[in-house]
């Protein structure tokens, strides 16, 4: 049996490819902000000298990284709507993408204050800095540089991960791919192309990261360790 890939019977649907992968850059974009914001947050819960804060904050990151990132996104949408509550679908697969890359950088970027030297924070704490500014000035910083390079990572395989979206009818790129191959019979090409759109997407979003960490930590960019 012999297959010949006919990659013209998809060039009427670029579009559709174009709209999917502005929509994945979407998901990508707005859940690696709130992602490290709920990470940040998380970490710091988990330090918590209040004995629930840190079990409700060690609860949430063992919930999540111990349950399937498509059954974390069928719960908040059709679990939800069952119970009354329905999300719209681009809500829906954010929030999920937020929840899940959340708990794992919540354990990154506890790994990277954790690496901060004690001493810094004694040293902090006897000249009368509060814990707002110890944690802004003394911590965050040289932690998040610490850790930068597993932070790309997870947010580059976070990307990879929206395509779980498409389960719940999400229009990013494999559902693109999903209705277009649907359309024209053409599954190998349809696919084919969508994994070279990943892959271009990947390589720029590593350059992204790249040129982000070259501005935020210039000790790395003098090192020549940006990621």
């Amino acid at each position: 049996m012999r297959y010949h890939l006919e990659f013209a019977d998809l060039w009427p649907y670029w579009p559709q490819f174009l709209a999917g992968a502005v929509t994945t850059i979407e998901f990508t974009f707005v859940a690696t902000v709130l992602g490290l914001v709920l990470g940040i947050v998380g970490a710091i819960a988990r330090r918590s000298g209040t004995a629930w804060v840190r079990v409700a904050a060690g609860g949430y990151v063992e919930l999540v990284r111990n349950t399937p990132f498509l059954i974390q996104i069928f719960f908040l949408y059709f679990g939800l709507a069952s119970a009354g509550l329905r999300l719209p679908v681009f809500a829906a697969a954010v929030l999920a993408m937020v929840i899940n890359v959340g708990a794992y950088t919540t354990e990154i970027v506890r790994a990277g204050i954790e690496a901060v030297h004690p001493s810094q924070i004694e040293a902090a704490e006897a000249l009368g800095l509060s814990t707002f500014q110890i944690y802004r000035d003394i911590i965050l910083r040289p932690a998040l540089e610490r850790v930068y390079p597993s932070l790309t990572s997870q947010f580059t395989l976070m990307m990879l991960q929206s395509s779980i979206t498409s389960q719940i009818s999400a229009e990013e790129l494999t559902g693109a791919a999903n209705v277009i191959q649907s359309i024209t019979f053409r599954s190998m090409e349809a696919y084919l192309v969508v994994g070279l759109l990943y892959l271009l997407l990947t390589l720029l979003l590593k350059s992204g990261f790249w040129a982000l960490g070259q501005v935020l930590f210039p000790r790395r960019r003098r090192l020549g360790t940006a990621l």
